[in-house]
This record gives C-alpha cells, structure tokens and sequence, in this order.
C-alpha cells in the first residue's frame, strides 16, 4: 500500500506539470464540447484528436493525459444533449435520457444538469480510486472471463430488461426483440449468409449503431417537435433556475455507490462498456425502489444510477489496458494504439519501465474529475438556456447537428437515409407508447451475446455444457433468475398477507 501511494504521488508530480495540467483542462473542456454534438461521443472525440495529439509531438505521458482528458469530458457532454434535447450523445446516454429528459420537461434542466455532474464525478472518482488500489488484481479478474461467462453476463444484462422502462412488459419484450432483429442484419461472419439484408450491398457490413442511436431518438425526437408545432402543442419553457440540493444527494447516496460499482466492475471486463453498465445499474435501482420509484418520469434515482455508472465504466476500462494491454472498450482500445505510436507497450511491464505513464495518467484522471466538475457546474444555468430557444431555430439545429455528427463518423449518404427510415420508425413506436430504450440495448446486447456464443460453442465444439460449467456463469444465471422471479414472489406474498389481514 504504502509504495501504491508512494508511485501515485509520483504520478501527480508528472500530471501537475505546467504543461500537462494545462493539457488534461483543455482535454475535458474540449471533450465536453464534443460529447455535447449529437452522435460524435468519446470513442469518435478521441479518434479525431488522436493526430493532432501525436502530430504535436507531445511526450507519450502528455498525449495520453490529453486523449483521456478528452474520454472523461465527452463521457460527460454527452449527457447535455441527453437531457436537454432528448437525443443520447453516445451509447452510453440512452439511459440518461430516461429521467434526465422527463426532469428537464419539468422544469428542472438545471437540476438534472448539476446532479449529472455530481453522479459523473463520483463514479468516475470512485473508479480511479479502485484501479490505483486493486487494478492488477481486478485485471486477472477480467482475463478469467471467457466467451460462456460473456453469455452469463448478457443474460443477466437481458434480465434486467424486464423492469427497465414502462409499465407494459409486453411492449419492453417486443422493442428488445426489433434490436436483436436490427443487431442480426448483414452478413453472418461464420456463413457468410446474408441476414434482413435483401440483396442491399451497403446493409451487408449491418447498420451502424450510431445511425441506429441518431435514428431512433434524433429524428424521431425531431418529428415530434415539428409534430407539436403543426399542432400547436409545443410549449416555450421559462428559463431554469433549478439547481441540485443536498436533500438530492442524500436521496440519491446509496445509488451512487451502488451504480458506480457496478459500473467499474463492467468497465474491467473487455468489450462491455458504458451501455450495458448504465442499463444494468439503471436496472437495479428500479427494482430496488420497487412501488417508491417513478422511474421514466423524472425519478433522480434513474438519472444518478446510469451517469455514475458510466463513468465509472470509463475507468473500469482502464484497467485491463494498463495492465494487460487489452482494451476494455472502443475508446481505450484507441488509447491503446496511441500508446503504440509512441512505441510504448502496455501491459504488466508498463508499471515498472514507464512508470511516468501509468501513473501520471492515473494522477491526471483524479485531476480530471474535480476539473470537469469545476468547469461544468457554473455552466448549468448556460446549457439550461438552450430550452428557451424558439422551436423554429432549435430544430434546424439539431438536425444539422446530427446529420454532420452522423456523416462525419459512417461518411455514407445511405446511412443518412437509413437514419430517416429509423427516425419515422421511432416516431411511429413513440405514438404507440413504446419506450425506445429497449429497441437500443437489444442492439447492444444481440451483437455481445452472439458474439460470445459463437465463441463458446466453437471451443466445445457445439457443446452447450460449456455455459454452465464455471462458478461465475452459475451465479450469474442465479441472480438472473432472481432478478426476473423474485418481485413476482415478494408481490404475491404481499396480495396473499393484505388478503390475511383484510379478513381479520
């Protein structure tokens, strides 16, 4: 411990640096404005600096303290269109828009605003604080996941569907069902079978999620104001002077230590991400707040779950980079190719031969936290003005935004057009009262869950035996079951002891 805190402290010397402190500001504040752009997000943020960054000639410490600078406040931009405008800026967002949105719509951008903030900096606190003290540890943790345990977490991950959104399961079950059937279109890697694809060339790479994100709550956010202002129906908001209380954060403690442990936890595993930490932790706060929650109606609880969940994601997926040199997610798998650039190696020798990386990185991800927090609370009464703006400049704006968001990361018209198609469809699930959340994750987890199936069955050698063998693939069935059992069984034995006292 004492050497942990002796190379950290080390790590804050390279990180506060003129030069580098300087560096990781710039990066959050610049990764907050790019995260805010529909469609853009962190992975994309990341991808477009990444040249300049290395082009610049920095030393490999004050490039990768600029890249993950630009990670940590694109992970937190993101949530401002989320909330505002309906329209996730990225993956990990479209839980955000659960609550955060229906807040907004009340009145309370504000307060949803600096709540986020608050939720971001503590999961993202709280995950640099794991990876300093059990990082190598929780890295052999995460290479003991093999494809079947993949399986076991997206089943648990479907699980918690169930309770996600909407007081109609049946419709939840349906919208999880077109993401599966969006995540299955193109080509079959193993058959090389073409799948919904109907003879399209340009569907047999699939759909993009990006489009499938944009479409489905850009656009079709986009038709429903234009639907309101042919109706007049549209109403102009006073501007918002809301703010995040204490009373909110007392509310909400509890769910911040939770979503940000489980958040972390999903950020180590490889390939999971900010989207499944955010549904699952979303999840189990609904299920725990049971009959006391009002979740998709602006519940703090739905919006401080999945913002402190994501971030904490974000430095959960540190940890397998650093110390084994496998990316935990899209973006630090772009880190990792930076640090390749600069012919540096992560991996278990990283600590010992580069020791001004790892830990200088580490000691600018605690510096970044507080910098995002400082920069972006006094700018909630600002990002709350965007509410007032007539609809009639609003909405031309957003849809620029978006379709530039969009081009600048498919840069294929045909995709632009797909995005259409998927903005009426979600217009037209909207008017049904079909909630959209479902649709995206089913996109998300489809492509994981087979993914790993086929991995799993190609190494038994089609023997579906191999999903049940570890330890971890058990326990994670079990809490499956229980997620998906037991508020049956707690609701029935509630029925069956009011019955009892009723006949008293």
């Amino acid at each position: 411990m004492l050497e942990t805190l002796h190379m950290l402290a080390d790590g804050f010397s390279v990180a506060m640096t003129p030069m580098n402190l300087g560096l990781v500001l710039f990066g959050c504040f610049a990764g907050t404005l790019i995260g805010a752009l529909p469609g853009i997000g962190p992975i994309n943020g990341v991808a477009i600096l990444l040249p300049i960054a290395y082009s610049l000639r920095f030393p490999p410490e004050s490039a990768l303290i600029l890249l993950a600078g630009i990670y940590y406040g694109a992970e937190y931009g993101g949530r401002i269109s989320s909330i505002l405008l309906n329209v996730p800026g990225d993956a990990g967002a479209v839980m955000t828009t659960m609550d955060g949105n229906p807040l907004a719509k009340q009145g309370q951008a504000g307060r949803a605003l600096s709540l986020s903030a608050v939720a971001s900096f503590f999961g993202g606190t709280l995950a640099v604080v794991l990876m300093t003290l059990f990082g190598p540890l929780l890295a052999r943790f995460a290479i003991s996941f093999g494809p079947a345990e993949y399986v076991a977490l997206m089943v648990f991950a479907f699980a918690t569907l169930s309770s996600l959104v909407g007081r109609n399961s049946t419709k939840t079950i349906i919208g999880a069902l077109l993401g599966l059937m969006i995540a299955s279109v193109g080509v079959d890697a193993n058959t090389g079978v073409n799948r919904f694809t109907f003879g399209i060339p340009d569907l047999f790479s699939g759909i993009d999620f990006l489009v499938v994100v944009i479409g489905l709550f850009g656009i079709a956010e986009l038709l429903a104001l234009v639907e309101g202002m042919a109706t007049d129906t549209l109403v102009v908001r006073a501007i918002d002077k809301t703010f995040v209380s204490w009373k909110d954060l007392i509310a909400v403690r509890w769910t911040l230590v939770r979503s940000s442990l489980i958040g972390f936890i999903v950020g180590v595993l490889p390939g999971t991400g900010a989207s499944v930490a955010s549904a699952v932790s979303y999840g189990t706060e609904k299920r725990l707040a049971g009959a006391s929650g009002t979740f998709g109606q602006g519940d703090i609880r739905g919006l401080a779950a999945p913002e402190s969940a994501n971030n904490a994601s974000a430095g959960g997926a540190m940890v397998p980079m650093l110390t084994l040199g496998i990316p935990g997610s899209g973006t630090t798998a772009i880190l990792l190719g930076a640090l390749l650039m600069f012919n540096v190696q992560p991996g278990p020798m990283l600590f010992s031969q580069h020791p001004e990386i790892a830990w200088g990185l580490i000691a600018s991800m605690y510096i970044g936290n507080i910098a995002l927090l400082v920069i972006n609370l006094p700018l909630v009464g600002l990002f709350a003005r965007m509410l007032t703006i007539p609809h009639k400049y609003l909405i031309p704006v957003i849809a620029v935004l978006t379709f530039i968001g969009t081009y600048s990361v498919v840069g294929n018209s045909f995709d632009l057009f797909m995005m259409l198609g998927l903005g009426v469809f979600g217009w037209f699930l909207r008017k049904l009262d079909f909630s959209l959340a479902p649709v995206i994750l089913g996109v998300v987890l489809g492509g994981l869950f087979e993914d790993n199936l086929r991995r799993a069955l190609s190494m038994s050698g089609g023997d579906w035996t191999i999903l049940f063998e570890s330890v971890s693939s058990l326990a994670l069935y079990a809490i499956a079951i229980a997620v998906l059992f037991l508020p049956l069984l707690m609701s029935r034995r509630q029925k069956r002891q009011a019955s009892d006292l009723g006949e008293e």
